[in-house]
């Protein structure tokens, strides 16, 4: 085959590619939730009032988290849902989108210490956790080593619904905001015995 053809073939099996990527991404973005997570998410309407959330535990950790990928936006964390095993009715995080003097609820993540004993790989609705990583610091010490897994329920995420950040949120500029590197991954101790 001529080189011309070649490159020719080449040419339109990447822009096929390219087109697949593209749509499986669009889809991502503007499907409908999973019924469990529509579930979740219809359980989890009231916390759209942060004021509620605080009420029920969830505490806020103050600054938006940002990276250069995208966004996670204000954390708010109940301790008393931390353990080895995740609920998936029950978040032991909600997150929150700063828009004007407002919070908007746009995910939920699931967070687990290894310290809490956790097995490797844990998972929900399918889709594995990310991790194990270090804390996200400055607002999670870095010796808070974890797994966790974001879910987009609120607000749609062109990178996906588990994907860990979103580059529709922003956090405003101010002493609040923190741009964070990726956490460093490390590994679980039970991998090791």
């Amino acid at each position: 085959m001529p080189m011309s053809s070649v490159l020719r073939l080449l040419r339109m099996v990447c822009l096929a590619a390219g087109a697949v990527f593209m749509s499986v991404q669009l889809v991502n973005a503007a499907e409908a939730l999973p019924p469990e997570l529509e579930k979740l998410k219809v359980s989890l309407e009231k916390y759209k009032d942060p004021v509620v959330a605080v009420r029920d535990g969830y505490f806020s950790t103050l600054g938006c988290v940002t990276f250069a990928a995208g966004t996670m936006g204000v954390h708010f964390l109940n301790p008393a849902l931390i353990g080895p095993e995740p609920d998936p009715m029950k978040p032991t995080l909600l997150v929150y989108e700063p828009v004007g003097d407002r919070l908007q609820l746009v995910a939920v993540e699931w967070l687990i210490p290894l310290a809490t004993g956790v097995k490797p790989n844990p998972e929900l609705f399918g889709h594995p956790f990310d991790g194990p990583m270090e804390g996200h610091e400055p607002l999670l010490p870095a010796a808070l080593h974890h797994y966790d897994l974001h879910a987009w329920i609120f607000k749609p995420n062109p990178l996906g619904l588990f994907h860990p950040v979103n580059p529709d949120v922003k956090c405003p500029e101010g002493p609040y905001t923190f741009l964070e590197a990726p956490p460093k991954m490390v590994p679980h101790p039970a991998a090791h015995q």
